[in-house]
């Protein structure tokens, strides 16, 4: 959940405490490159027992005029203290197509990061599936491990990635009509699931094309509660639990 966004500038902190008395108080934060780094620091210091943030440079900034600058700063960061993923990383080729090679060059020095560091990465994909799954098909190996960030794919896709050591990250997507992957969710054991916002991106329905924010959670826990036929307490036990196992926090 990018909370260090300027969509959240008037109203962050009551955002905040208005996920928290929801009960989501863990707030992963992934990274997008160097110039939101200050803010990112800056969340943390205010809730440093709440926020928790990762380190990388996110695809649809791989520019190459400074994509080099960019990685350099981020193994400079990681060189200089804790992170508790290296994220977010990957491809995207919905916004940008002739970025492809530039961007899998920065996906795969991150994974090496990620495995240097042993830490979890955690993916956005885009329209990219199979360039993502060639880039850690050569990479795998028993240290690789994360999360499939916004997952919104196929059933075989979602094995695929399952059987790389990634969990599925499932937020506002599954309460869409149109999303798709309620349709065979079931069929995957909810020990391969972690549940996220986005925010302030993909807002679930009823809010869905509003500015999203972390309280929403609840209304994904709910549709995963009806899809699983198990009571919502347990999906957010479950979840819960494997996030924990991933961040180790």
């Amino acid at each position: 959940m990018h909370l260090y966004s300027e969509e959240f500038a008037h109203d962050r902190d009551e955002m905040i405490q208005r996920a928290m008395a929801a009960g989501v108080s863990r707030f992963f934060i992934p990274a997008i490159d160097s110039s939101y780094a200050d803010a990112m620091y800056a969340l943390e210091a205010q809730y440093p027992d709440h926020v928790f943030l990762m380190m990388g440079l996110h695809p649809t900034y791989v520019k190459p005029e400074t994509y080099e600058a960019e990685l350099a700063f981020v193994e400079s960061e990681f060189a200089g203290r804790k992170f508790c993923a290296v994220g977010e990383i990957g491809i995207d080729l919905y916004w940008d197509k002739t970025t492809l090679e530039i961007q899998k060059i920065a996906f795969r020095r991150q994974i090496q990061l990620a495995k240097k560091y042993k830490l979890p990465i955690n993916i956005h994909c885009r329209e990219a599936f199979d360039e993502i799954f060639e880039v850690l098909e050569q990479e795998k190996s028993p240290e690789l491990f994360g999360i499939f960030h916004c997952f919104t794919g196929t059933y075989q896709q979602a094995l695929q990635a399952i059987s790389l050591n990634m969990k599925l990250g499932i937020g506002g997507v599954v309460t869409f009509k149109n999303g798709k992957i309620d349709q065979f969710l079931n069929q995957i054991d909810l020990k391969h699931i972690v549940l996220e916002t986005d925010s302030p991106y993909l807002a679930p329905i009823p809010y869905r094309g509003k500015r999203n924010e972390s309280s929403y959670l609840i209304n994904v826990v709910q549709k995963l509660s009806e899809i699983y036929s198990i009571p919502a307490t347990e999906i957010a036990q479950i979840t819960t639990q494997n996030s924990q196992t991933v961040f180790g926090i």
